[in-house]
């Protein structure tokens, strides 16, 4: 089994890599191996790729970045993603692409499903979602929506609380915005262990289209910080909570976007962790 993988240091690249089992191999490309703004070379490297399915985990994260820079949030997560799913579509190749939460509004009451109408509020959710449009144009293609991921590998939610807990004696925390961790390294283990049942599967099978991956449960940015540094020993800070409005960031951030991950338990049979046991253990790994 092998993996053309576009994203190389990323965390959930990182963390893919890391969850490589026997026989299966990831051939992964950094941004210097192929540029993801020219569409061309994308799909130069799906077809010269000896590779039985093809991973995006590459993108634009950076939200307020993207307000300044748009042509180049949509090229990273529009245009790119697109691409590769055309290149595959032309091998006959399973493309499994990662998405976000940022793609509904957050005036919700209750976790998203993957029928309900995306509605983003900044330019990072709107790229993203017509990367996800691009995507699922093509027969043999997947998109996981993931949110607030986290894991052992590169700067995430987890480790850059721990960092600041222990250089500060107050750390102030938004408490007004509400989501679904996702585990990393988690989402590595089951894209790895599904790989061969997307690569076999004939166009029309039900694990292709839109799925949520995320954990158990939902909670706020402030009790998710909570739970990883209450892990160290050697925090110092206390935490005060505080609202997305007094950040005062340039992109607007949905209020509330829990992912309903029912359909992915219903096609594959996972069952996701609660997002705590997950975040504390993640800490305890990183303290």
């Amino acid at each position: 089994m092998k993996i053309l993988q576009f994203g190389k240091t990323g965390q959930v690249a990182t963390a893919v890599q890391a969850a490589v089992r026997d026989g299966v191999e990831v051939i992964a490309l950094s941004r210097a191996d192929c540029d993801l703004e020219n569409p061309e070379a994308i799909r130069a490297a799906v077809l010269a790729a000896d590779c039985d399915l093809v991973l995006n985990t590459a993108a634009f994260t950076h939200v307020d970045p993207a307000e300044a820079r748009p042509d180049e949030a949509f090229a990273v997560n529009a245009t790119a993603p697109g691409a590769m799913a055309a290149a595959c579509a032309e091998r006959g190749l399973p493309f499994v692409h990662l998405s976000t939460d940022a793609v509904f509004d957050g005036l919700t009451d209750r976790p998203y499903v993957e029928t309900d109408e995306a509605r983003p509020i900044n330019v990072y959710g709107r790229s993203k979602l017509a990367g996800e449009q691009a995507v699922l144009a093509h027969p043999k293609a997947v998109v996981l929506r993931i949110s607030w991921v986290f894991s052992r590998y590169g700067r995430n939610y987890v480790s850059f609380m721990l960092k600041l807990a222990r250089e500060r004696e107050v750390l102030k925390v938004v408490a007004d915005q509400f989501g679904t961790p996702t585990d990393g390294e988690a989402l590595a283990a089951f894209l790895v262990a599904t790989a061969p049942r997307w690569a076999a599967a004939p166009v029309g099978d039900p694990v292709f289209g839109l799925f949520h991956f995320a954990n158990a449960g939902e909670t706020s940015r402030f009790d998710f910080a909570k739970a990883a540094i209450d892990r160290d020993p050697q925090t110092k800070a206390r935490l005060e909570p505080t609202t997305q409005a007094a950040f005062a960031e340039p992109a607007p951030r949905p209020p509330r976007t829990p992912l309903d991950t029912s359909k992915l338990q219903s096609v594959f049979g996972f069952t996701p962790e609660p997002w705590r046991l997950a975040v504390e253990r993640t800490a305890e790994r990183l303290v």
